[in-house]
């Protein structure tokens, strides 16, 4: 027994987790969030040591990142990946849109929590110091976490609302922004999709398409990404997993981003949906675009 304890991060790793990298993948993917938090206190209680800077010692490049990712808990994740993605030179606006524009209230309120008791920071201030114009406002109505979530629709209040996107829009020269920002940002999903709905009868073309002609750049991808959650959030996770893989190199820290925020939430539809848009499955995809104990792990977690 001693020799465990006096031993090498590597050999406190395996006596703890298992004795070689697969059994490492065993543990770690068929465990919840919850069940991985765990594993980690115990690891500290036994050893007086941090799993992760273990993990970290032994580990590198994608797989580090996932399983990093992997063991963090969910909330902090997410703030993490926010915080990331706005420091140092340069934004990545995407991770920005793919956390804020999808998650639910209470997901938001826990996030800006988490990101001001773990990093000392306001999200809002980090976000108005990052971004601009028509993209900072919709951001900022995002991290207020205060859509409607009555799940009851109205459809006169969709109607009009409808009208009102198309007055602002393609009824009119000019956009008005506002506009389109008061409506996504406040309308319930289940509401905003009764809106998209009548607004292809008024105006003949979808939402989306019209979102296209009257916006560019990051607000048109935010807005995008509030509409397509609302008709069909898991479909809009499986079009941001194939967009990080398609074509040339693949885009591994969305990839990762998506399997884990999503393996407890939708996964299952996300592969369902994947497999209806391009015709072969994610886990397939993954095969072709992944190697070593990175590709097993992910693909343990997709469950292929």
């Amino acid at each position: 027994m001693e020799i465990h304890c006096e031993g090498d991060s590597k050999r406190r790793l395996f006596y703890f987790l298992g004795t070689d990298e697969q059994a490492i993948i065993d543990v770690v993917s068929n465990r919840s969030n919850s069940q991985r938090q765990q594993i980690k206190a115990a690891f500290k209680t036994m050893y007086g040591k941090d799993l992760i800077k273990d993990l970290k010692s032994e580990l590198s490049g994608n797989m580090e990142e996932l399983i990093l990712a992997l063991f963090m808990p969910s909330t902090y994740y997410d703030a993490w990946s926010l915080r990331h993605a706005m420091k140092g030179a340069g934004t990545q606006e995407s991770v920005l849109i793919e956390i804020l524009c999808t998650r639910t209230n209470q997901e938001i309120k826990e996030i800006v929590h988490c990101y001001r008791s773990e990093f000392g920071r306001d999200i809002e201030h980090d976000i108005r110091a990052d971004t601009s114009g028509h993209f900072e406002r919709l951001l900022v109505s995002m991290c207020q976490g205060n859509r409607d979530e009555n799940p009851t629709v109205d459809f006169q209040k969709a109607q009009q609302d409808a009208q009102r996107l198309h007055q602002a829009g393609e009824g009119k020269l000019g956009t008005d922004e506002s506009c389109f920002n008061m409506i996504l940002a406040t309308r319930s999903f289940p509401q905003l999709k009764a809106t998209v709905e009548a607004y292809s009868q008024i105006a003949n073309r979808d939402l989306l398409s019209s979102i296209g002609r009257e916006f560019s750049g990051n607000v048109e991808r935010g807005l995008k990404a509030i509409v397509q959650c609302a008709l069909n959030r898991p479909a809009f996770f499986a079009e941001r997993l194939h967009h990080a893989m398609k074509g040339a190199g693949t885009d591994d820290s969305t990839l990762v981003r998506i399997i884990v925020t999503r393996s407890e939430i939708d996964l299952v539809q996300i592969k369902q949906l994947f497999t209806q848009m391009y015709q072969k499955t994610l886990g397939t995809m993954i095969s072709s675009d992944t190697s070593g104990d990175y590709k097993r792990l992910l693909l343990a977690i997709v469950g292929h």
